[in-house]
């Protein structure tokens, strides 16, 4: 139990110590107007209290992530949990306030955009095609997985479960984000509060153990998968993941004053690291050993284990309110992925989307192309996913890397965890069936090679500009 709290501990004083220093670096200004202030158009761009935009965002970035990603990653034994520590706090924190604040000052753009701006039009391009199809991918698996969740639990029949919430989401991706998402979502987040708090304290209240197995050089995966670079992929939501940053935008047309970023972008990471601390320690606690939880993975899925453990620890009330929780989690991140998405078009093809016309035309053929993916069995294209989702949060740490260093700032809160992830990508893309399938031993000496030549080129590449009295002008006066 003592780890366990030092863990909590840990991640709250780094969102008061190393969240100040992040935000010190990047250097907000509480003076410069924010999107929701310029461009305000009561649909996208609107100012909202910082309490909603900060639920907001935790929810938009939680999904099933830091539940089902932690379970899988307590497999591999407590090593996860130092990951979920280190990773929030250097990485994925980092990742989501730059993704996010990069945003506020280009105007609120998304992601693709952003990193465009920084790394060129080649990146802009690539950004825009993998971006829709990995937000197309997380907004279909985000209406299947909740649809069986509920027709499990209530027996209802699973089409039309599917389609009540394809029907939710067309709804939150068309209105005005206050209409929906800005009402629905604090209801949605004292649910995940409930749920993450309760199924803890049940631990507790009924005597586990708390992290009986504290032995950091083993690995007690029953596969005997390799902890590098495997957990670094599988625990992603909870540590760092590139999905956040196809979010983070929404919130940056929200936001009311640069000085909430820290609260809203790096703080919303640090709590989703915390509900992954805490469903992680269940794996590791309500479990004699990792092989009876791969057992009950193995009978359906995460969704089994978080079943099992809700209904005996919360009993038959709390366990249907905690599974509840379960299911809003991908809903809450399936609407705003499909938003994410029409946006991302629209700026593509500069259509304005102040008009609910021009919104349909977008929302119209994106969702006849959802629905004919559900149709598909893409189970092999999504076996990429969770590599593809780390390649964009090194992309997004690399274009934050850039930026700094252009400005003449310390580069190096971006540029490290991205050449870790670099290391992490290339060394699984080496060694998985899905990949090359090279041996681990000269993948793994490959992928370090591959990292270190990266960052020598960004060393090389990325020189402090030098700006002309004009454009320092025009920066101040913007």
């Amino acid at each position: 139990m003592v780890f366990f709290l030092t863990c909590v501990a840990l991640l709250i004083l780094g969102y008061f110590t190393y969240g100040v220093f992040v935000e010190k670096v990047f250097g907000i200004d509480a003076n410069r107007k924010t999107p929701c202030l310029t461009q305000e158009d009561g649909v996208d761009y609107i100012s909202m209290p910082t309490w909603k935009v900060f639920f907001i965002q935790l929810l938009d970035i939680a999904g099933l992530g830091p539940i089902f990603g932690p379970i899988l990653g307590a497999l591999y034994g407590p090593s996860a949990l130092i990951w979920i520590v280190v990773g929030c706090i250097f990485a994925g924190a980092v990742h989501d306030y730059f993704s996010g604040m990069l945003s506020v000052r280009s105007g609120g753009k998304s992601i693709p955009e952003v990193v465009g701006d920084i790394m060129g039009m080649p990146a802009r391009q690539t950004l825009r095609i993998f971006s829709v199809i990995l937000l197309l991918l997380v907004g279909v698996v985000f209406i299947l997985g909740p649809a069986k969740l509920l027709s499990n639990l209530t027996g209802f029949n699973l089409q039309l479960l599917i389609g009540c919430i394809f029907f939710y989401y067309f709804i939150a991706t068309i209105l005005p984000i206050d209409k929906v998402i800005g009402r629905l979502y604090p209801i949605f987040g004292a649910l995940l509060l409930f749920m993450t708090i309760g199924i803890m304290f049940g631990l507790v209240y009924h005597g586990y153990e708390i992290l009986p197995n504290l032995d950091f050089a083993a690995n007690t995966h029953p596969g005997e998968k390799p902890i590098w670079p495997l957990l670094f992929i599988t625990l992603s939501c909870g540590a760092i993941s590139g999905f956040h940053s196809t979010q983070s935008p929404l919130m940056a047309r929200c936001i009311r004053n640069e000085n909430r970023g820290r609260q809203v972008f790096y703080g919303s990471m640090i709590m989703e690291g915390i509900i992954a601390m805490i469903w992680a320690t269940v794996g590791m606690s309500f479990y004699e050993n990792a092989g009876a939880m791969n057992a009950v993975i193995a009978s359906g899925s995460p969704a089994a284990v978080v079943n099992e453990a809700c209904n005996t620890l919360l009993g038959p009330l709390g366990g249907f309110l905690a599974i509840m929780g379960v299911v809003i989690l991908p809903i809450s991140s399936g609407d705003t992925a499909f938003r994410s998405t029409r946006l991302i078009i629209a700026e593509t093809f500069k259509m304005d989307q102040s008009k609910a016309t021009k919104r349909l035309l977008i929302a119209i053929p994106l969702f006849i192309a959802a629905f004919f993916i559900t149709q598909v069995d893409f189970k092999i294209i999504w076996r990429y996913f969770g590599w593809s989702n780390q390649m964009l949060s090194m992309m997004v740490l690399w274009s934050a890397a850039i930026y700094l260093a252009r400005k003449g700032k310390c580069h190096w809160i971006c540029s490290l965890p991205a050449t870790f992830m670099t290391a992490v990508d290339a060394a699984f893309i080496l060694q998985a069936k899905i990949g090359l399938g090279l041996p681990a031993a000269p993948s793994n000496v490959a992928s370090v090679a591959i990292a270190i030549v990266v960052f020598a080129l960004f060393l090389f590449y990325a020189k402090p500009e030098v700006q002309t009295d004009k454009q320092i002008e025009a920066e101040q006066s913007a």
